[in-house]
């Protein structure tokens, strides 16, 4: 008697679950010359979709069942909130005067904004959308927010202040302030929270910051006017955007030492890795476009059109 095989439909699942569970994340852009959301295939590296997002959208965060867009709106003094499956906005949330960067913590249960006039940071309880509480911090025109990877403190740069203001989560309060050089941009811890890197736009340099003790551990060297930091899941690799030279350099952790500068578009930003780590896109705001590093090689792959002035990227 011969077997006969019959395909079933439930097979199909069977086989597909495996390369749904495998689908490479996007990238999300806030345009903020063009008041949208830029959505990029990171398998492809193009862009699949373009979503309204206020009238000038910068900082992005990304929930952590990855259906919802935390973005904040500057000139309208908000947090935006865009379904991403929909990709349509479904709501605000007011934050107070010109926010700028948006965190959010590991557990995905705290949005925090930093907001510029008021000088001080946000925080929206992701579990009802509601700002809870607001922390006042002492650096002036705070520019990022960025939480540790253990979620219970938040560091904040203060962009006209030369200082990266300290919060702890769970008291509520400012509890240490780091002096760093001119014009902190850009925050990046290390997997293990030990280290926190920050980008000093002025002076041209990286800070190496000791994220228990709160103490400056090392000054690297940085291309012109850097601003952007991500660091590596690996933890080996820090990058570093350079505003004014049009490039990223890459610091190896080991020696805290510049070890290979990449060219990408004019005037790079903010920046985010895929989860992997082996890629880096880099919103390049005079070039209206997102720059592709492959981190394996340190080159540029590839360069995304996006909307006008794309201010940073969000991962997920």
């Amino acid at each position: 008697m011969k077997f006969r095989f019959s395909w079933q439909p439930w097979l199909a699942c069977v086989f597909a679950a495996p390369l749904l569970a495998a689908a490479a994340p996007f990238a999300y852009v806030p345009n903020e010359g063009s008041g949208t959301l830029s959505v990029i295939d990171t398998a492809t590296d193009k862009v699949v979709a373009d979503i309204a997002a206020g009238k000038k959208p910068r900082g992005t965060a990304i929930s952590a069942d990855g259906r919802t867009a935390y973005v904040s709106d500057q000139p309208n003094n908000r947090l935006v909130l865009i379904d991403l499956a929909g990709r349509r906005m479904t709501g605000s949330i007011d934050l107070g005067e010109s926010p700028e960067g948006v965190g959010i913590s590991p557990d995905g249960r705290w949005v925090a904004a930093a907001v510029e006039e008021s000088n001080d940071v946000a925080f929206v309880d992701t579990r009802n959308n509601r700002k809870a509480f607001i922390v006042k911090v002492r650096g002036k025109n705070p520019e990022h927010a960025v939480f540790s990877p253990d979620g219970k403190i938040v560091f904040v740069s203060a962009e006209d202040g030369g200082a990266v203001d300290i919060v702890d989560v769970q008291k509520r309060q400012q509890v240490a302030q780091v002096p760093v050089g001119a014009r902190p941009r850009g925050i990046g811890f290390s997997p293990d929270g030990r280290r926190a890197y920050v980008a000093a736009e002025n002076s041209n340099e990286v800070f190496v910051i000791d994220a228990i003790t709160f103490g400056v551990l090392k000054k690297i060297g940085a291309g012109l006017r850097s601003n952007g930091i991500a660091v590596h899941p690996n933890g080996r690799r820090v990058f570093v955007s350079n505003g004014g030279d049009a490039s990223v350099s890459v610091i190896d952790t080991a020696t805290d030492t510049v070890v290979a500068t990449i060219p990408v578009g004019q005037r790079p930003w903010n920046m985010a890795l895929t989860p992997d780590g082996r890629k880096l896109y880099v919103a390049c705001g005079r070039s209206g476009s997102v720059s592709v590093i492959d981190t394996g090689t340190n080159t540029r792959i590839a360069d995304v059109p996006v909307g006008k002035l794309p201010w940073g990227v969000a991962v997920r």
